[in-house]
């Protein structure tokens, strides 16, 4: 058996302890992320998990957690929108001292890779998708995914048999009877029903489609042509919409399967040590934020040259403040106004409402633009579609309020942060309309 490490903790930027271990040693790191629960201290009794282990283990250094909610991490989502979820991978690989990994993610770990590789392209080899989605649940726009009732039905019953064992051979419908103690008490250490329950709703809530474009890292998806959990249409929707991916369909009605050996494909070990093309670190998702003041032409007229110098001043040092607080950068003031970037829209909207509050006993209104896109870095500058789309945004806000894009909100979804629809625009010189939306 490969050496393992004792369990460590990590802490995510939301304050929320998140449990990892490396298991052996090697020149490529790879990065687990689960299902929706797992348990560090029990994956080695479940010989699934532990030969899915053991056979990363032999091609490098694997890094393992638990997410937030499960296992030997918080019992709790936080938040718990698919930003705040997706910094627990952040929070693992600053502390394992991880520079680039390949990812492997399983179903509702998906989502939580595609958005960091897409957040943070310079620390993503490559990236391998199994049985995960994009968008789980079926919408107008999208058929691919699953009957939203049916769904639903399915997560209430996990959690009425949640502790049997039961559940797990939904997920793993060939596991052999004299398995049914080991499940059962995998699901009891990994999470309790209630918690069950909500991480599943929680995952029926991630949308995480308009960010597939941007993917700019290798990326193989493998994916069960029956998989009655996950449609194989969730798989080929990525595979489509990433650009350069490649798609593996096995054959079998399957999610997970007890023979491990076989769901570790050929193409996934081929893919992890082959060759490896340098990550295009210009390019980059970010939440850009644009302020202005407002009527600050007006208001400088009023209290004159000297007075709106000292304003000026005023408002960018409550800005500094707040962008270190959220962890933005700020990018470059504009005369009335800033222009900044952040690794999560959440954390974006904090500081836009921070700033906004801690500049009206100044006497100053601001007003504020936000979106979630891909940008590209010119030294210390930022341009692309994704500047130019805030930007627009921004100069559509009234005075007093935080304007942001669907994307925005879509990934900000479950943190419980509160919009009013805004109807939809056209951006000048954007493509298609765009539907807004105002913070509450």
């Amino acid at each position: 058996m490969t050496d393992i490490s004792e369990v460590k903790y990590a802490r995510s930027a939301d304050g929320i302890d998140i449990a990892y271990q490396t298991v052996g040693s090697g020149p490529v790191d790879i990065v687990h992320v689960s299902g929706f629960i797992s348990n560090l201290d029990m994956i080695w009794d479940i010989p699934p998990i532990a030969v899915r282990y053991q056979r990363f283990a032999d091609m490098g250094r694997l890094i393992a957690f638990d997410k937030r909610g499960t296992g030997l991490s918080d019992r709790t989502l936080g938040f718990g929108s698919v930003a705040d979820r997706m910094d627990d991978i952040r929070a693992v690989v600053d502390a394992a001292g991880v520079e680039r990994a390949v990812i492997y993610a399983i179903s509702e770990g998906g989502p939580l890779a595609l958005l960091f590789a897409a957040t943070y392209p310079d620390r993503v080899s490559k990236l391998v998708l199994y049985g995960t989605f994009a968008r789980i649940l079926s919408a107008p726009d999208y058929p691919e995914g699953r009957d939203p009732d049916e769904t639903h039905a399915l997560i209430d019953m996990v959690g009425d048999i949640w502790g049997t064992g039961q559940a797990m051979r939904m997920f793993i419908p060939d596991a052999p009877e004299e398995a049914a103690p080991a499940l059962a008490r995998y699901e009891r250490t990994s999470c309790t029903p209630k918690m069950a329950v909500e991480i599943l709703r929680k995952n029926v809530e991630m949308d995480v489609r308009e960010i597939l474009p941007t993917i700019s890292v290798p990326t193989l998806v493998v994916h069960a042509n029956g998989d009655p959990i996950v449609p194989i249409a969730c798989g080929r929707y990525l595979a489509a919409h990433i650009p350069g991916a490649r798609i593996v369909e096995l054959e079998g009605v399957i999610h997970g399967t007890w023979n491990m050996a076989e769901q570790l494909t050929a193409e996934i070990p081929t893919f992890i040590v082959g060759d490896t093309r340098e990550p295009d670190v210009d390019r980059l998702l970010a939440t850009v934020l644009f302020t202005d003041i407002v009527s600050s032409t007006e208001r400088a007229a009023v209290v004159g040259d000297q007075a709106w110098r000292r304003l000026l001043d005023d408002h960018d040092r409550v800005a500094r403040q707040e962008m270190d607080r959220f962890r933005g950068r700020l990018v470059n003031t504009t005369g009335d106004g800033l222009l900044a970037t952040f690794d999560g829209p959440a954390r974006a909207i904090g500081c836009a409402q921070a700033i906004h509050n801690g500049v009206r006993p100044l006497g100053i209104d601001i007003r504020a633009g936000l979106h979630t896109g891909e940008i590209e870095l010119r030294g210390n500058d930022i341009t692309g579609m994704g500047v130019v789309i805030a930007r627009r945004i921004c100069d559509l806000a009234a005075q007093g309020e935080l304007l942001a894009s669907r994307t925005v909100k879509d990934l900000v979804t479950g943190s419980g942060i509160a919009f009013a629809e805004r109807g939809a625009h056209q951006l000048k010189g954007v493509p298609d309309d765009w539907q807004l939306y105002a913070v509450a």
